[in-house]
């Protein structure tokens, strides 16, 4: 079972979270709100993303990096490797 289906309703209690996040700052734009306020939920809406991305991080490191059910060294790799590409695409 993917590690992603085990905390299924936690993730997508998160994703809504930042969905209302992201409603709020177009609220906010529609409405002309004070620059400042847009940038306040904006940093809040980046801040709920990066929590996101953090936790499915981890979960993909200690299932597919460092579980020690993982007894094939080229699994471990594949597992490393999609992490690395996925940590470059998130920098750029």
């Amino acid at each position: 079972m993917s590690h992603t289906i085990k905390e299924k309703t936690k993730l997508l209690n998160r994703v809504r979270r930042i969905r209302g996040q992201i409603e709020a700052v177009e609220r906010a734009l529609e409405a002309d709100t004070e620059c400042a306020e847009v940038l306040h939920l904006l940093a809040a809406t980046r801040g709920g993303l990066n929590g996101l991305m953090a936790e499915v991080m981890e979960d993909h490191i200690r299932e597919h990096v460092a579980s020690p059910d993982i007894e094939s060294a080229a699994e471990r790799l594949k597992g490393a490797d999609e992490l690395v590409e996925i940590v470059r695409t998130y920098l750029k």
